[in-house]
């Protein structure tokens, strides 16, 4: 997966289609696996935040608890935001080089052996962590909320996963004690894997002419966000659209990843027909290291993902798709031209009102004749989330409008900022052409009104 920025979605969707593909320069093994402790060694359930259609799950390590991004398409452990708040002991570290998608150099991190990875009762006492010294990528800020890694492997290959993103639930469970359930609505694909990445093969309708279908290998990437990455050039029909837009998909390791969005007319897992997703397709310069497999044309990001109950079964080699009722929502980009960001906290002053009485209530319960009532106002400050404008698109809605970069958003359609969060307010950017947009917003101490009207790219 890479860590991805782009200046035209919002920051999420390019932001963590990155850290797709590390490839790291080291051939340590972890010597164990997780396994389940305490009362419960059959499975573990635990809850996870998704956002931009990203798994957000609790771990600890060596004791200390983080949030993770749970991300099918990388083979290490890869810690990369650390304040001193949230410092951690880290065991055996060594200083190695890390190298992702972009075009540019490696960069330096260090490698941390021995140490003490928890989620629930899974536990495993012996776990490399790979640890990015300078966070670039400024991730929580466009998340937000608090994210300091992301972990795929070395988790996944221990037990069967079923990821639930409607009710937001993971259950771990043994693979010694599982009995798989019949589910004859189920797709079931067999696993490849190489370098440890889960691979499978389905079908996509790629000509926006004829009804042609081809056979593709994806990597089932749960930490990219996005729909759909195809790699041009690997196969004679993977090109991009006649109707496309030029991007910068994120920042990787190795620097700025580009490629180009469109739609493809159909996607199919299975018997599962998924129409007209929005697919990105990448170039050959930035994707030069995610090409050493050879048969790989692309990923399977979370966009999709998130519209199945999933069963991801490593020990088997083996993956589970059940549909759901989000199955049939459309596909759409940024249609506001914005990318909204978290800037800190802000100081709410919060109205609350008191009704007073005086020994007021009969033994009936009633308010009797000699109640004196008396409303009391008063007011109490809490600390409420602040978000900001950090790139407008030229030609964009919002752009025309007159919204500029580092506005400060006040009110989102008549409801103050602070009660969204960052993942409402991308979800609303990317919900339905042509739905009106109402922002309050303030410009150097001055506040202004705005509104425009979503529209499609593409």
């Amino acid at each position: 997966m890479y860590i991805g920025y782009n200046a035209n979605e919002d920051n999420l969707r390019k932001l963590l289609q990155s850290l797709i593909l590390f490839f790291i320069f080291s051939n340590t093994y972890s010597q164990t696996k997780f396994q389940f402790y305490g009362g419960n060694d059959v499975k573990q359930k635990v809850k996870f935040q998704l956002i931009n259609n990203l798994i957000i799950i609790p771990l600890k390590i060596n004791e200390k608890p983080l949030n993770f991004i749970l991300d099918t398409g990388v083979n290490k452990t890869i810690l990369f935001n650390l304040s001193e708040k949230d410092s951690v002991g880290l065991n055996n570290v060594e200083k190695i080089q890390l190298k992702g998608l972009g075009s540019g150099e490696a960069v330096d991190a260090l490698l941390s052996k021995s140490n003490r990875f928890q989620i629930g009762n899974l536990v495993n006492p012996n776990e490399d962590l790979y640890v990015i010294l300078r966070d670039k990528f400024n991730m929580s800020a466009k998340m937000g909320v608090t994210v300091h890694g992301i972990i795929g492997f070395d988790l996944l290959k221990s037990a069967i996963t079923k990821v639930d993103y409607r009710k937001k639930v993971i259950t771990f469970y043994n693979p010694k004690k599982y009995k798989a359930k019949k589910c004859r609505s189920c797709e079931e694909f067999p696993l490849e894997f190489y370098r440890n990445k889960p691979y499978i093969n389905v079908v996509a309708g790629l000509d926006t002419i004829s009804d042609k279908k081809i056979e593709t290998k994806l990597l089932i990437d749960s930490g990219g966000s996005d729909s759909l990455w195809f790699f041009e050039g690997t196969h004679e029909d993977i090109k991009t659209p006649i109707k496309f837009f030029r991007d910068i998909l994120g920042e990787g390791l190795s620097g700025t990843i580009y490629g180009n969005r469109s739609k493809i007319p159909e996607f199919r897992l299975g018997k599962y027909v998924i129409k007209n997703p929005t697919v990105s397709f990448l170039d050959t310069l930035s994707t030069i290291n995610a090409r050493q497999f050879k048969l790989r044309n692309g990923s399977i990001g979370g966009n999709i993902l998130k519209r199945f109950k999933i069963w991801i079964d490593y020990p088997n080699r083996r993956i589970i798709f059940k549909k759901t009722s989000s199955l049939k929502g459309g596909f759409y980009y940024n249609m506001s031209g914005l990318t909204v960001v978290y800037d800190g906290q802000e100081l709410v002053r919060k109205q609350e009102d008191r009704l007073i009485t005086d020994d007021s209530f009969n033994t009936n319960n009633q308010v009797s004749n000699s109640t004196t009532l008396s409303f009391i106002t008063s007011y109490y400050y809490q600390f409420k989330p602040a978000y900001k404008i950090d790139e407008v698109l030229e030609g964009s809605p919002a752009g025309l409008a007159g919204i500029l970069k580092d506005d400060v958003v006040k009110k989102i359609n008549g409801k103050p900022a602070h009660s969204y969060t960052l993942d409402e307010i991308n979800g609303l950017f990317h919900s339905k052409p042509n739905k009106r947009v109402a922002l309050e917003i303030e410009r150097e101490g001055v506040k202004h009104k705005f509104k425009f009207r979503l529209k499609k790219r593409i």
